[in-house]
Formats: structure tokens, C-alpha cells, sequence
């Protein structure tokens, strides 16, 4: 028979060796912990692997399993191995997830080094310096012109005679303007992640920027920063308030705003009007001809009250 096509029946001796199991799965396990005999699989020829319950608590559904075999023509069977398995009911322990994909915001503690993937979306080559023209190149000619140029009224002499030329017009000294001079720097998409990552905790659409007086746009605290996301963010100056150094939109608000106590009040209701120089009359008998008291034959109102 050849190896590919190998019985799934399993070996009669194996099968029956089932006390042999059970002393390899006792020895291997704590006393007490190996259950009934739950079944067995045929691993190949003279091959099988018997299944006990475990009993062993934190091991629901888990099963021992331990193989035996014999060899050829042979009429002993021997041990292979004893070794605990989760069985389709077991309870596992969840998957094992990367320590990049667990790191949250905030999770980095002092003293913590986090290595930036060098395939990270966020960034992207910054400029090093590589791609700059060699002195000879017509392209560095024309940027020593226009620096002349832009420099012959800032200069007591001639650029070009000075000891030092100017690198004004250099692409190193205009990446350095920009912020550029770095290996790496944010990415377009690095920029819409921070844009709505700040967006959600410090937006308009907080509680506390729908309850806000008025948006930080109008708030002196509010400290402008530089790039593009300065046209919708800013930083927080206010100690009293909750975004305190926070990256803030400028449609977000707190209750800290620097115009809040100067800010027009609501209206309030006119207090009521008492005039206490004017007399109300007050009758001490009711009025003959208001119908509440009886009139007699002679024309006079019988008298009520106390005699």
C-alpha cells in the first residue's frame, strides 16, 4: 500500500489500547483531571489517537489526546505522545494581536520608544539634499542670478563679490523655509488623519462646543499655529479650560471663551409695578342693589354680620 493511500480505519490493537492512553494521559496531567474517553481518530496506518475529557479547571472544552502506534508485524503497541488540545466548544484565549496594531493614543508612558514603520502612511520623504543641482548645472546658474537679483538692494555690493554668497535662491535654503529639511515629514494623508482625529475630540459637534457661548475662532486664547491646519485648528492657551495645550478646531468652544463675561445678557422681564399711593375702596356692606342681601317692605336692607 502506498503512503498516499493510507487506511483511515483504525489499527485494532490501537484501538484497543485505551488503559495504555489513559496511564500516559494520568502521568502527564495533574491527578484527578483526566475524564471519561471521548473518542478516537485513526492518524494513518497503525496510527491512532485517543481523546479523554479534561476536568482541569480554565480548560472548558479542552481534550487529552494521546497517540499510540505499532509497528509492522508487530503486536505491541507503544506510545507516541500525550498532549492537551482545545476540542470545538474549548475556551481560548483571543487571538494574538501585534503590539503596533494594540498601541492606542495615550498608551506610551515616559521613557517609552516607539520605532516608526519606514512604510508609514503618514509620512513621507522630507528633502535631504540629494536632489540638489551640482554647481555646474544651468538650474544652479539661474538661482545665483535670481539671488543677485532679489539681494542688490540689501547689499552694499554685488552679491557675487561678497565673501559668502548668498543661498537664498538655493533649494536647501527655500526647504528650510518650508520645513522641509527633514528625512521625513507628514503626508496628505497623514494630515487628514490628525485633522479628524482632533475634529472628533475637540469639534463642534462636542457637548461642550454645543453648549460653548462661542467658537474658539473668537476667543483670545486661542493660539494660532502655522501649516495648513491653521486654517481650522489651533492651540489652546486657557488653563481653566478643558483643552489646555490641546489642538482645538475653531468651531469648538468651552465655557472658558475670553468674551464670555463681556458678551451681551439675555433679555429679562420688566419687574412688576406696585403703586402704593393709590386707594381701592373696600365696602364694608354689599351694595342694596347688588342682589346678595334681601330687601325689606319698607325699602332697607336687613343688616348681616355681627350684632
Amino acid at each position: 500500500m502506498s503512503a498516499t493511500t493510507r487506511s483511515r480505519t483504525p489499527d485494532r490493537l490501537c484501538a484497543e489500547a485505551v488503559d495504555l492512553a489513559r496511564a500516559a494521559a494520568e502521568e502527564a496531567a495533574a491527578p484527578g483531571v483526566v475524564g471519561e474517553h471521548a473518542g478516537l481518530v485513526s492518524e494513518g496506518d497503525r496510527v491512532v489517537t485517543h481523546f479523554f475529557e479534561c476536568k482541569e479547571m480554565g480548560y472548558r472544552g479542552w481534550r487529552w489526546a494521546v497517540t499510540v502506534a505499532r509497528a509492522s508485524r508487530a503486536k505491541v503497541v507503544t506510545l507516541d505522545e500525550t498532549v492537551l488540545l482545545p476540542g470545538s466548544d474549548a475556551l481560548l484565549a483571543p487571538e494574538w494581536v501585534p503590539w503596533s496594531e494594540r498601541l492606542r493614543p495615550g498608551d506610551m508612558g515616559p521613557g517609552d520608544l516607539l520605532p516608526t514603520d519606514a512604510e508609514d502612511l503618514r509620512l513621507e520623504p522630507g528633502y535631504s539634499g540629494e536632489d540638489e543641482p551640482a554647481p555646474n548645472a544651468p538650474i544652479s546658474e539661474e538661482m545665483a542670478q535670481l539671488a543677485e537679483a532679489e539681494d542688490a538692494e540689501i547689499t552694499p555690493q554685488a552679491p557675487a563679490a561678497l565673501p559668502l554668497v548668498p543661498s537664498r535662491g538655493s533649494i536647501a535654503s527655500v526647504a528650510e523655509e518650508l520645513g522641509m529639511r527633514r528625512a521625513r515629514v507628514l503626508s496628505r494623508y497623514g494630515l487628514h488623519v490628525a485633522a479628524d482625529r482632533w475634529e472628533e475630540s475637540y469639534g463642534a459637534k462636542t457637548a461642550m462646543a454645543q453648549a460653548a457661548p462661542a467658537t474658539c475662532v473668537s476667543c483670545g486664547f486661542l493660539n494660532p499655529i502655522g501649516g495648513s491646519l491653521g486654517q481650522a485648528f489651533g492651540v489652546c492657551a486657557n488653563e481653566f479650560s478643558p483643552a489646555d495645550g490641546r489642538v482645538v478646531a475653531l468651531s469648538y468652544g468651552c465655557g472658558g471663551h475670553s468674551e464670555a463675561a463681556v458678551m451681551p445678557t439675555p433679555a429679562r422681564p420688566a419687574p412688576p409695578v406696585i403703586d402704593e399711593t393709590r386707594v381701592d375702596p373696600f365696602p364694608l356692606r354689599p351694595s342694596p342693589d347688588s342682589g346678595s342681601v334681601p330687601v325689606g317692605p319698607d325699602g332697607s336692607a336687613s343688616e348681616y354680620g355681627h350684632s
